[in-house]
């Protein structure tokens, strides 16, 4: 039975197999895959893909982690060009995937004793399998009541500015029919003078016409 048998020894001693798991790591940093059997992969994948997560430029943001995680590369590595292309062109590549840079792709069995064979390689340097595909800008995961209380916090804001959108339609309207009243206003108070100018000229010369009756009447009495 395998209790508790958390790390697959592949059938050598200790210093045999990190040995072995550091001369793999160094050769799939610099072909980006290789070919060995299934579970070599498997152990090959938990080895490097820590070393790979220290590598990437988030993590090495000041000097002193820079220089702790290289210190630690080297002492799985043991070889100074693959820490010096893993902190390279491998950090680049792999800068925006959040893990899971490597991929097992199985081969069938070995001629001789049979074993499974598989390949494995860097998945963001398989130029076949991400040739159609995009780069895909980086994001962060919240939880879902994060995510909640800012669609509550973006509903809010749109409905403040929808109320002050509808404010200040209103209040153009309001001075709209404002100055449409005022405009009648005036025209009215236009036309009023008008007839009372037009009244009083008419009251004027009814006025002048009695004038003028009642003094040929007196001429009239007094011949």
């Amino acid at each position: 039975m395998r209790h508790g048998k958390k790390v697959n020894h592949l059938g050598r001693k200790s210093a045999h197999r990190k040995a072995m798991l550091a001369n793999m790591a160094c050769s799939l940093i610099e072909h980006k895959r290789i070919n060995t059997t299934v579970a070599k992969a498997k152990a090959l994948k938990q080895f490097v893909e820590p070393l790979i997560t220290k590598s990437k430029a988030e993590n090495n943001q000041t000097t002193e982690k820079g220089t702790h995680n290289r210190r630690i590369a080297f002492r799985n590595l043991r070889n100074k060009y693959a820490v010096t292309e893993l902190f390279g062109s491998v950090s680049d590549k792999v800068g925006q995937r959040a893990g899971g840079y490597t991929r097992i792709i199985k081969l069938g069995s070995r001629l001789g004793d049979n074993a499974d064979m598989a390949m494995i390689e860097l998945v963001d340097f398989n130029e076949v399998y991400n040739a159609g595909k995009t780069a895909k800008k980086k994001t962060t995961r919240r939880s879902r009541r994060g995510t909640k209380a800012d669609e509550a916090i973006v509903e809010k804001v749109k409905e403040k500015a929808e109320v002050k959108e509808t404010k200040k339609v209103i209040a153009e309207e309001i001075k709209e029919t404002e100055a449409v009243v005022e405009a009648e206003v005036k025209t009215e108070e236009a036309e009023e003078v008008k007839k009372t100018e037009t009244a009083q000229g008419e009251a004027s010369e009814t006025e002048a016409k009695d004038s003028e009756d009642t003094t040929e009447s007196k001429n009239d009495s007094e011949a």
